[in-house]
């Protein structure tokens, strides 16, 4: 299906958020939201959707095969949220390493640790949305 795609590494701290192409098959890393509460993190979020006007966005899953892995039921929770405030599909991707290879990536760039947390979660989110083109 072609149209834009929302892709989002979930974090208690940190949203990174990338968006992509599905025609193209290309993800851009967008940007980290750092607002911490609810209300601030999905006024942006909405902010942002409204301007790309995706067709689904896509959730990192941190432990896909961990049953009592504590994040994976905050992502879940974080998806269906978008769901039902967006009207928008939301499905989950296994993000596996997906923070440690971006901020490998970033060091090697010779990037400070600074700079390195103020990407690192919408790499993260890039990386989710190239494992989403892959299972479609």
């Amino acid at each position: 299906m072609a149209g834009t795609v929302l892709a989002f590494d979930f974090g208690e701290r940190r949203i990174g958020v990338a968006v992509g192409e599905s025609a193209l098959r290309t993800a851009h890393p967008l940007e980290t939201i750092t607002a911490r509460d609810n209300e601030r993190r999905f006024a942006r979020i909405g902010e942002i959707i409204a301007e790309w006007q995706p067709h689904c966005v896509v959730v990192g899953l941190p432990a896909p095969d961990a049953q009592d892995h504590p994040m994976n039921d905050r992502c879940r929770k974080f998806a269906r949220q978008l769901e039902g405030r967006f009207g928008l599909p939301a499905e989950l991707v296994d993000e596996s390493y997906s923070s440690v290879v971006a901020e490998a990536d970033l060091a090697a760039q010779g990037l400070g640790a600074t700079a390195r947390k103020a990407l690192v979660d919408q790499l993260a989110a890039q990386a989710i949305l190239h494992t989403w083109y892959a299972r479609h």
